[in-house]
């Protein structure tokens, strides 16, 4: 690039307005926690004049981390937006979250987005996770480049985290990860070796991009160029020319004729494009007093003029509700209505805010819409298809909420008090209900169990939670049959204190964590025989009802089965299904430790009656009380559910999960190697008491690289020293 000088036509504290979809970017900033996106979110609002100082709006707030929890605990924890305008285009910055815990946020992001920033420390390297962020945006074309941050920190090296980049994000073709411009150097490297940059090298313009003023300034390089900035440049033209569309570019390079410059950079705009092309890029936050920090302006050029308009951006799928595909939708401002909800959040002043994705139409001020979707009834989230009304439209930054007239397709805009709509819901027309397709989210596999701690919290809690379900898709809330337990299922432990302290300091709720209880189950461990007598004579009629039943163990999994063997009447036809009901609402409340009795046959042999005082209720609980007997005899084994797991790391960690799992009691059913290369699946059958908190201990075994999913297989018998202990704490 450099042969374009952007112009920055945004205002500190002005909306930053599009009118067609040509002039928006859509872009997602991603990275590990601490590679500086919020950072570099504000020095691009800075360099555009979006804001009038570093970091601040002009309403004091910060420019994207505005929820009071962040400032606490300084790291983002949900997707922030931040429009800026430059070179005539609107910009969405959309600033994710890097913590693993807060991965629902960065999908939300990605489906916002229609190219992607990869921001990567010079000093901290590449995580895992998001190497593997990166082969998902592959599989999908997303455009992509890359940007160096923290190249002032000890010992940064920007040559070494290229390479870093290529061997992270090449993949079958290195050659397309290649940096555009290299730092330019001046005088010596400090103490600590940090190399003192002034400015960037623009490899195909032969230019000098100085910051030392605070404002980009731009110098000619009339002289031979460095070998070493030689040698990048050349290797810049072949990846262009190898993306070039004219095939006689490659023979006239090699033939010694000297390419236009304009020509070239178009090829490589159109690479970057179309998701082929993968540039590399250095940036700083400006210093004190200055407005552009060094590699924002190029920055902010290869955003408008190498990534994608959203009108060029792949059309999710998009069905009626009855499930009719509709292929006749483009990102066209007069077409009918789509736009996704892509993030809700809750505010105490203005209610529930819904930050949309506008696919197609035009979503205007006080007009009707639908709310259909969204496929998430598991995670408590109710499926929706109603009719709502739209309030004010507006554009966030910050804690302001800058009023606007109408969002176009491909832009993303806010609406406040959707009272019915979620994330992941579709506002469409009333006359034209239309569903987009649901982004893949993941699935929270961290149990957190919760009560509430007065019975002021427990008034109150009910709401609270339907509110916090209703922000975050991630989380799913379930009111266990077996235990009783209200759990929170979250995606780490970091997720769970921050939904922890959103209810208490946004909805006014107090929780305390317990214990949570894995679902077990108890069956006899051999058969016996018991005798229920219920007979109580108080005055009027008495109660009276005996029976006797023998009981046996079935195999795991076959269940409960009822079996009537009584002769001669001893217990009259009428009170037989009352012997099994007391017998079943026995087995649900459990004989020893208070879990489910299952894979039992219990037959009733004998009994006897009274004419008068026999009843329903009577031969119940002479049912559940023979049940109890023949338990005390034959004693109790408990079952504990077994999950089929599959665990996806990269190949570095087969051995170390294969091992952890071995000390988990789990049983390895095999391994399969991705086609892709480079990663693993490891299946795997795993006691549910084992994996309770495996969602953060996989994650310190793969250094965040590994995922994984379970399914729940059946209950099987606990070891008895397990046994033991389980049937203990089940006591106190």
């Amino acid at each position: 690039m450099g042969e374009k000088t952007g112009t920055s036509s945004g205002a500190a504290g002005r909306a930053a307005a599009a009118d067609r979809p040509e002039q928006i970017r859509n872009v997602v900033l991603v990275g590990h926690s601490g590679a500086g996106k919020t950072t570099l979110t504000e020095t691009l609002a800075l360099a555009t004049g979006a804001i009038n100082r570093p970091g601040r709006v002009p309403d004091g707030s910060t420019v994207s981390d505005y929820d009071e929890i962040e400032h606490r605990q300084q790291r983002s924890v949900q997707l922030s937006l931040v429009p800026v305008e430059f070179d005539g285009m609107k910009v969405n910055l959309l600033d994710t979250p890097g913590y693993a815990d807060f991965t629902g946020e960065l999908r939300a992001g990605l489906r916002a987005a229609d190219a992607a920033l990869f921001v990567v420390s010079a000093t901290d390297g590449i995580d895992g996770a998001t190497r593997m962020l990166w082969d998902e945006c592959a599989a999908v074309s997303m455009p992509r480049a890359i940007v160096v941050t923290k190249l002032d920190g000890p010992q940064a090296d920007f040559a070494a985290t290229v390479e870093l980049c290529r061997e992270a994000f090449g993949g079958e073709n290195p050659e397309a990860v290649v940096p555009l411009y290299l730092p330019h150097l001046h005088g010596s490297p400090g103490p600590d070796g940090t190399p003192a940059i002034s400015g960037l090298i623009g490899l195909l313009s032969r230019t000098c991009y100085g910051y030392g003023t605070g404002v980009r300034t731009e110098t000619p390089i009339e002289s031979e160029l460095d070998p070493e900035v030689d040698e990048a440049r050349g290797r810049l033209i072949e990846a262009v020319i190898q993306e070039s569309e004219d095939e006689t570019l490659m023979d006239r390079y090699l033939g010694g004729e000297s390419l236009d410059i304009k020509s070239l950079i178009d090829d490589l705009e159109k690479a970057v494009a179309r998701g082929s092309f993968h540039p590399v890029l250095a940036a700083l936050p400006p210093a004190e007093g200055s407005k552009q920090g060094l590699g924002s302006i190029e920055l902010l050029e290869i955003v408008t003029s190498g990534f994608p308009s959203p009108a060029e951006h792949v059309f999710p799928e998009v069905t009626t509700p009855d499930g009719k595909p509709r292929t006749d939708l483009s990102c066209d401002p007069a077409g009918p209505l789509a736009a996704e909800v892509v993030k809700t959040t809750g505010d105490p002043y203005v209610g529930r805010l819904s930050l949309l994705r506008v696919f197609s139409g035009t979503l205007r001020p006080d007009s009707p819409v639908h709310v259909s979707g969204h496929g998430l009834a598991d995670r408590g989230h109710e499926d929706h298809d109603v009719d709502e009304k739209v309030g004010a439209i507006s554009s966030p930054f910050g804690k302001t909420l800058r009023q606007i007239g109408q969002g176009i397709a491909g832009d993303i805009v806010c609406v406040a008090k959707l009272s019915r709509a979620e994330t992941g819901d579709t506002l469409s027309s009333p006359a034209d209900p239309l569903v987009i397709s649901a982004w893949e989210m993941p699935d929270p596999l961290l149990p957190v169990a919760v009560q509430a701690h007065s019975k002021a919290d427990e008034d109150k809690l009910s709401q609270a939670l339907a509110r916090l379900v209703a922000e975050d898709p991630t989380l799913r809330l379930e009111q266990s049959q077996d235990t009783g337990q209200l759990v929170l299922w979250c995606m780490g432990e970091a997720h769970a204190d921050l939904l922890l302290e959103r209810l208490r300091s946004r909805y006014g709720v107090q929780v305390d964590p317990v214990p949570y209880v894995v679902p077990l189950r108890e069956t006899f461990a051999r058969a016996a025989h018991g005798r229920g007598r219920h007979v109580k004579q108080s005055g009027g009629h008495g109660q009276y009802a005996i029976c006797e039943i023998d009981v046996e163990p079935l195999p795991t999994g076959s269940g409960f089965e009822f079996v009537d063997k009584v002769v001669g009447g001893a217990v009259p036809r009428q009170f037989i299904p009352s012997v099994e009901k007391g017998v079943r609402a026995q087995l649900a409340k459990g004989v020893h430790a208070g879990f489910p009795v299952v894979d039992v046959r219990v037959t009733l042999v004998d009994g006897k009656a009274h004419s008068v005082d026999s009843s329903d209720a009577a031969f119940q609980t002479a049912g559940a009380l023979a049940l109890r007997e023949a338990a005390a005899e034959a004693g109790i084994r408990l079952l504990e559910p077994v999950a089929d797991v599959q665990v996806l790391v990269p190949d570095a960690y087969v051995g170390t999960v294969l091992s952890d799992l071995s000390a988990r009691r789990g049983r390895v059913l095999g391994t399969e190697p991705l086609e892709s290369g480079g990663r693993t699946v490891v299946r795997a059958e795993l006691p549910e008491l084992e994996i309770i908190r495996y969602a953060v201990d996989l994650r310190s075994l793969s250094h965040g690289a590994g995922q994984f999913s379970r399914s729940y297989v059946r209950h099987e018998p606990m070891p008895e020293a397990l046994a033991a202990k389980a049937l203990a704490a089940a006591k106190e």
